[in-house]
């Protein structure tokens, strides 16, 4: 990793939808902040400017996920803070905000700041900690969301367990209108999807497996859609799934709710029949062969339907859905390689995920300027004041950027992927647009070997 007092990106198409940009240009970067934005450089730079030819490639704010797992502490055998900050960088991500499922849990101010504090020093990228809604994520009482605020969280969630009381998420939901921070809710209603392991429809059918309806999903998000009419709360809906679901929360927002939702990219990209053992698309597969019940396909919530993809297209488009956030997963080798049913749920996603929303742009689905905005400005506007200076490369704004080539064609190999887990559907499929660099804060963080770094004093002008 290099720290110059000032970086240059030369050449470069520059998409950075917070200002509606979309053209070649060059791009300052000077302690820390972005300087300016030129067609030409026609400003003088310091000679100890170094400098990135982006020639061919598109230079855009650096991504924000609002939805990962590090994993640490407790379960480091998984991931670390360094090697899932490693693995988003790698991705294009320079913000990442961190889930609070760790052991013990982040429901306490000592370890919101512990992981604040080992990311500072660990982490390759700007890591944003989320804090329990309830006290060891058990569903049983509130944490002290105001102490929590205090200690920096950006937002409050018991992912992976839903806060199923509805008094409790009431009362959740009217303390978000008090600090400002959303509640995050991953929305399933445990007496619907107890026991699912994926999708209720045919593939789950065919192989023998209970099924989540998407209705598990549904009925959550409108219970607590309609909390939010109630208490004029905060609320955030993680990894949406279903048709339903979109039409739920453009409902929520035609009616001025303070609500905003988030869709992941194998939710975009990806059907139940994936569980098939499915890869490419002109892939052969027998459907009870050794590749079916491909553990690595096993989320939650689930993979869903071709119609389900088309609906969350849709609301990415309108703006139903205001961010692309990875949901990364990463597990141990153990977790995965064992009968379906007793796999954990989860994909590792930060390295592919630009990669596999790509395949949405190349079949003409989706514009690469609504991607780079669904993954830069979009997550920054969900964050509020947390998220000033992210996802922009506004003047003043933070010095983080992603260097992309949405053509460069790569296979997936889980074995190289710089995350602990391994857990991908993936693993040697073939993917189409890669990133190239990520700098955060100024700092060359990853670089490919299609780039080079010209040092300081050759190249600048």
């Amino acid at each position: 990793m290099t720290t110059p007092s000032s970086l240059l990106i030369r050449n470069g198409r520059v998409i950075d939808p917070s200002q509606g940009l979309d053209q070649r240009a060059d791009v300052l970067l000077e302690d820390g902040k972005v300087a300016w934005v030129a067609v030409s450089s026609e400003k003088r730079l310091a000679t100890d400017a170094q400098v990135i030819d982006a020639g061919g490639f598109v230079v855009c704010p650096g991504f924000v996920d609002l939805h990962c797992h590090l994993r640490e502490p407790g379960f480091e055998d998984k991931e670390t803070i360094a090697s899932g900050t490693l693995a988003a960088a790698r991705g294009g991500f320079t913000t990442v905000c961190a889930m609070p499922n760790t052991n013990p849990a982040v429901d306490s101010a000592a370890i919101v700041r512990w992981v604040a504090q080992k990311a500072q020093v660990e982490g390759y990228v700007r890591v944003l900690p989320i804090g329990c809604v309830t006290k060891g994520r058990n569903g049983k009482e509130l944490t002290e969301m105001g102490e929590l605020a205090e200690a920096g969280v950006i937002g409050f969630s018991d992912d992976g367990s839903p806060v199923a009381d509805v008094n409790l998420m009431r009362t959740a939901l009217l303390y978000s209108s008090f600090t400002g921070l959303p509640i995050i809710q991953h929305c399933e209603e445990p007496s619907l999807a107890r026991g699912g392991m994926m999708h209720e429809g045919w593939v789950a059918s065919r192989l023998g497996l209970k099924g989540q309806p998407s209705q598990a999903e549904e009925v959550m998000a409108s219970r607590d859609v309609g909390l939010v009419q109630l208490t004029h709360g905060r609320l955030h809906l993680a990894h949406v799934s279903t048709a339903g679901t979109t039409a739920i929360v453009r409902w929520a927002k035609g009616s001025g709710l303070a609500v905003t939702a988030e869709v992941t990219p194998h939710h975009l990209a990806l059907t139940d029949e994936w569980v098939l053992g499915m890869q490419d698309k002109n892939a052969v597969y027998a459907p009870l062969s050794l590749m079916a019940y491909d553990t690595n396909a096993k989320v939650n919530p689930p993979l869903r339907t071709a119609r389900d993809i088309e609906a969350l297209v849709a609301a990415l488009k309108d703006g139903t859905l205001d961010a692309i956030a990875t949901d990364h997963a990463p597990h141990a080798a153990t977790d995965k390689e064992c009968t379906f049913n007793e796999a954990a749920f989860g994909i590792s996603g930060l390295e592919t995920a630009f990669g596999l929303v790509m395949r949405l742009v190349h079949a003409g689905q989706l514009p690469l300027g609504l991607v780079i905005e669904k993954m830069t400005a979009g997550p920054a506007k969900v964050l509020g004041e947390k998220g000033r200076g992210l996802g922009s490369l506004k003047a003043g704004a933070m010095a983080d950027v992603a260097i992309l080539d949405p053509n460069a064609e790569w296979v997936v190999d889980r074995k190289a992927l710089a995350s602990k887990g391994k857990n991908t559907p993936l693993d040697g499929v073939r993917l189409k647009g890669s990133v190239v660099a990520t700098v955060v804060g100024g700092r060359v963080a990853y670089m490919a070997r299609t780039l080079k770094l010209t040092p300081a004093g050759r190249g600048a002008r």
